[in-house]
């Protein structure tokens, strides 16, 4: 049995925990901060036996050093020479064993051009995809190009629909009023809105989402859907109909909104 869990970092963040309550093993991924970490390891009883890296950045992978110095881990994560304290260096379609479940490594530029999720299959799909897609949303264009980060998105579209999606911040309700100013007339989008605001309002985390959700209400997974285009050229915002033309004018507007 395979038990995840937010663990709160940093303003916004989440390193999320996998464990078996057999077996009190656990990994954790994207840890920005061994702090917080560390503290909820010791109040489960947790043994830590491996770290799951999807990107560079400073916020997912600040507390390597001291989680592996602390619990010696085994570290998985993308070909990045720039992370250091990798054990074992993924590319997509490598597949890897997660307390006894096993994961397939996606490549997923375009946030960064190192960029990979974990996806686990199953009765219950779960994904890890760090700040490529989130509730609601996409991550910034660091490193990578509109076309780029499409096809990204694009491919984990393509995942079962009923995917838990774990990414790796709380920006949900910021990325719904955007998506709202995308889609004014999206009726799903509306209840999704409501419902993640009582959840914050309860101080509980508006993740994981499910990936039915995201392709019916994530303007990013929609960039093909007449209504968007319909939606955008009613604006006057509409530059072009190709998804990766609507997808490049979405996340800059996105960036300025």
């Amino acid at each position: 049995m395979l038990t995840v869990e937010p663990i709160p970092a940093f303003n916004d963040n989440y390193i999320w925990l996998l464990f078996d309550p057999a077996t009190s093993e656990a990994f954790v991924v994207d840890p920005g901060d061994a702090g917080p970490v560390e503290q909820v390891l010791q109040e489960r009883k947790l043994s830590l036996r491996g770290i799951l890296v999807t990107h560079h950045h400073f916020d997912h992978v600040g507390g390597l050093d001291a989680l592996c110095a602390a619990h010696k881990p085994v570290v998985f994560g993308p070909h990045n020479p720039a992370i250091a304290g990798i054990d074992r260096r993924l590319e997509s379609g490598d597949t890897i064993a997660v307390l006894g479940h096993t994961f397939q490594v996606l490549a997923v530029p375009g946030h960064t051009l190192d960029h990979i999720a974990y996806f686990h299959g199953g009765e219950t799909p779960l994904l890890f995809c760090g700040d490529t897609l989130f509730a609601g949303g996409c991550g910034r264009l660091f490193e990578g190009t509109a076309p780029m980060m499409l096809a990204s998105v694009e491919s984990l579209a393509e995942l079962p629909p009923e995917t838990l999606v774990y990414c790796a911040h709380e920006y949900t309700l910021a990325n719904l009023s955007f998506a709202q100013a995308v889609e004014p007339d999206n009726a799903a989008l509306a209840e999704r809105v409501i419902e993640a605001k009582a959840a914050r309002q309860r101080q509980e985390p508006t993740v994981p989402s499910r990936l039915s959700l995201e392709l019916a209400t994530n303007p990013f997974l929609r960039c093909k859907e007449q209504v968007l285009l319909d939606s955008l050229q009613s604006q006057g915002r509409l530059s072009g109909e190709s998804a990766a033309e609507v997808f490049a004018t979405v996340r800059g507007w996105k960036d300025t909104f």
